[in-house]
């Protein structure tokens, strides 16, 4: 199901500034979890999700994973 989610739906921003998937999250191919960090710079097909931080996604909700397949501005 396409829909509309918050960045902080689908990410936590951890104390050191870096970001963590709440869930699965899948985006250009690659699939991360809960577990993961990144920090600002680190992209994942192209795309530094950091940058995105307070912005709306539009996903793709499946049975067991999100995918990212646009941001709204």
């Amino acid at each position: 199901m396409i829909k509309r989610v918050r960045f902080d739906e689908l990410f936590q921003i951890n104390s050191d500034s870096s970001i963590s998937p709440k869930k699965r999250i899948t985006i250009g191919g690659i699939t991360m979890g809960p577990g993961v960090t990144f920090s600002r710079g680190v992209s994942f097909s192209g795309i530094d999700l950091t940058l995105y931080i307070g912005r709306d996604f539009q996903v793709d909700e499946k049975a067991d994973t999100t995918e990212i397949i646009g941001v709204y501005n």
